[in-house]
């Protein structure tokens, strides 16, 4: 069914139509009401603010970990990719998560953290960059991660187990596990090392 849907381009356009406005990012009502609760998957103790905005489409997964909690204004959207939280995931106030992007557990994104798995494309000068098609490129965070207030994570971004990403820091490439990363591009200021078992400067 969702196949031939995809492939006959009169009734993709009619599909989208149904699950959103032309030109917004935000499903229809009945969407977020009836068809999201039944199509992707909470875990137990999962909690989502009333004030959070879930702009959650049918079309890619969006999964909640056990434990995992959204607090209020943040916007979660998975029109371009997945949107999958690991367990005991923290989502702070104002953030915005766009998919593709995928958690590990006790993953904790401090307030207003702007984490995107897409970009627009621009290439074509004659044309807007908002009306050109987009770039998926997933975005993978490691468990027991914590990224501070303000943190901009990039497309395509890999992001190892036990790192803390400063304040305010731009991702820009991957961060290696056990790593401390800060600044605009962010850079890692210290590593662990199991040797000596401790935090060292790099």
């Amino acid at each position: 069914m969702i196949e031939t849907i995809k492939n006959n381009p009169k009734l993709r356009k009619l599909a989208l139509w149904l699950i959103c406005p032309d030109g917004h990012p935000r499903p229809r009502w009945w969407v977020r009401t009836f068809l999201t609760p039944l199509r992707h998957r909470h875990g137990k103790g999962a909690r989502i603010s009333r004030r959070a905005r879930l702009d959650i489409f049918p079309w890619h997964r969006f999964t909640l970990g056990a434990g995992t909690r959204i607090e209020d204004f943040a916007v979660i959207n998975n029109g371009s990719g997945d949107v999958i939280f690991g367990e005991n995931n923290y989502i702070g106030i104002g953030s915005v998560i766009v998919g593709p992007v995928e958690t590990g557990a006790c993953v904790g994104i401090g307030q207003h953290v702007s984490v995107q798995g897409f970009n627009h494309g621009y290439e074509d000068v004659d044309t807007a960059p908002l009306q050109q098609s987009v770039t998926k490129r997933p975005v993978k965070i490691g468990s027991n991660t914590h990224l501070n207030t303000n943190v901009i994570v990039l497309a395509g971004v890999t992001i190892g187990q036990h790192c803390q990403i400063g304040a305010g820091a731009v991702v820009t490439k991957d961060i290696p596990p056990y790593s401390v990363a800060v600044g605009n591009p962010a850079r890692v200021v210290k590593r662990y090392d199991f040797e000596k078992k401790e935090w060292v400067r790099v």
